[in-house]
């Protein structure tokens, strides 16, 4: 989460435009040759920057050249006749395990897929897939969808009685993710798997990187109640990739002029020492506790309550509410922040505030107002706690609760938060990629104790580094550890 926000609704909006597009099939070897159109170029170059902001910027550093080198070498075999200078492909830095596409040529993929993947075939296998979608111009019937982000925005679309997303839901433009057909995901596997192959690299790799795909998905639905990060991921934009995994096997069995190339070695020396996770500057959530080491401040959600953080702000998710955390311009008035708060939660003029009162929270100067809003299910209890930090930032949470409750069940949560010291900012934990070479006696099991996880450990090392459960190591082997960054 950053200092500042701004509105994020225009990518929405400008995704959402595409789909008036027509429709027109990839290029095929020996077809009529065609490139990325200026109509199409205009699209991405509007909606580029903006996403590259709601999804944590460009990560720099040489995992992004080489990502780039790779994703370029995919491209040019998409028949695209400006393939070779038209694509841009970015390593985003996000903790969300997602790989996406836009009009114009623009390709992205996670820091956290990067990790996942185990060598550069699945790489190329991942871009290829998005490329596929540029190529065959899936989103001219593409359609956004929103998980996270869409429980406040619907909420509060349904408490001004309005279909448009508010200020507070444009926050959450990071959390839309594009929703294809299964026949447009079958289409786009498909192309990557003839990339592949026409890059050199074994064809296979798509079926593997579905399969780890499928795996993380899996285990990250078993650990939601204890380190509950519900952000939509690869698995989710692109549905069921366990479902995909046999036909891609299949397809690129069946498949002409395959590769060989896995560069597995090369892969893993690229990623060492990747950042692994939030980002510290934008905060760290780890369980139930969220901390930002730049803005020195902490806070914990409530039990059986989902944490996820934006670029833009924090949403905890329940059965007994939803709340967001976050920050905007502040003049040295904390009444007058929580009454520009509750104007920010509609387009159509807000939703008033009821009376703002004042209190300290941990030493900190504290103002706070609720009040009862229809819905279309009923009534509820909207309420702004909003914290001075200093005469230059402000920081507030937004809660949603059924009428009668006020705060509800995340009362502890506005009472926790607090200003840590620098010692305890300096403290907060990093997590990053290591590679490591397998030695003598070295097992799974031993290997996994080194995961800098409390819960998890041989489940989230056998998941990162795709392994069967009775997989054996043998000396000479490398493998990835999820381990804190000294």
């Amino acid at each position: 989460m950053p200092r500042r926000l701004a509105p994020a609704l225009a990518l929405a909006s400008l995704l959402l435009s595409t789909a008036s597009c027509a429709s027109a099939a990839a290029p095929r070897p020996g077809g009529p040759v065609r490139g990325i159109s200026q109509s199409e170029m205009r699209q991405g170059q509007q909606a580029h920057p903006q996403l590259m902001a709601e999804f944590g910027g460009a990560f720099a550093g040489p995992q992004a050249d080489y990502v780039r080198r790779v994703g370029q070498r995919v491209a040019v075999q998409s028949g695209l006749a400006n393939a070779d200078r038209d694509f841009t492909v970015t390593l985003l830095n996000s903790p969300v395990n997602n790989a996406l596409a836009i009009p114009g040529g623009y390709v992205y993929v996670t820091r956290q897929l990067l990790a996942l993947l185990n060598d550069e075939a699945e790489l190329a296998a991942v871009l290829g897939h998005e490329v596929g979608h540029v190529a065959a111009r899936h989103s001219a019937s593409r359609s956004t969808r929103s998980t996270i982000g869409g429980l406040l925005a619907g909420v509060l679309g349904v408490v001004t009685g309005s279909p448009e997303l508010g200020q507070i839901a444009g926050q959450f433009a990071q959390l839309y993710t594009l929703r294809y057909s299964r026949q447009q995901e079958y289409e786009s596997d498909d192309l990557g798997i003839r990339y592949l192959g026409g890059a050199g690299y074994d064809q296979q790799a798509m079926a593997t990187a579905l399969a780890s795909l499928a795996a993380q998905n899996s285990l990250d639905a078993r650990l939601a109640g204890q380190d509950a990060r519900s952000l939509p991921e690869f698995a989710s934009t692109h549905p069921d990739p366990g479902a995909r995994v046999d036909r891609a096997a299949r397809r690129a069995q069946a498949a002409p002029a395959a590769g060989r190339l896995r560069n597995r070695d090369a892969f893993l020396t690229a990623i060492d020492g990747l950042l692994y996770g939030d980002d510290p500057q934008q905060g760290i959530v780890d369980g139930r506790t969220f901390r930002h080491p730049v803005l020195r401040l902490e806070f914990m959600a409530p039990s059986g309550f989902q944490m996820a953080n934006g670029t833009r702000a924090v949403s905890i998710t329940g059965r007994g509410g939803q709340a967001l955390f976050s920050t905007g311009p502040y003049r040295g008035d904390l009444a007058d922040y929580v009454g520009r708060v509750f104007a920010g939660l509609s387009s159509q003029g807000g939703v008033p505030a009821g009376q703002v009162r004042t209190t300290r929270i941990n030493g900190l100067p504290a103002a706070y107002a609720s009040t009862r809003a229809r819905s279309q299910q009923g009534t509820i209890d909207v309420t702004v706690v909003a914290y001075e930090f200093d005469r230059d930032s402000a920081y507030h949470f937004v809660t949603i609760t059924a009428a009668g409750q006020g705060t509800g069940p995340f009362t502890p949560m506005i009472d926790s938060l607090r200003r840590l010291t620098p010692a305890e900012a300096a403290r907060i934990p990093v997590r990053e990629i290591d590679v490591v070479t397998v030695r003598a006696g070295d097992t799974a099991q031993s290997l996994a104790q080194r995961m800098a996880f409390d819960d998890a450990k041989l489940d989230r090392f056998l998941v990162l580094n795709r392994l069967a459960p009775d997989a054996r190591l043998a000396p000479g082997d490398r493998v990835k550890l999820v381990v804190f960054r000294r």
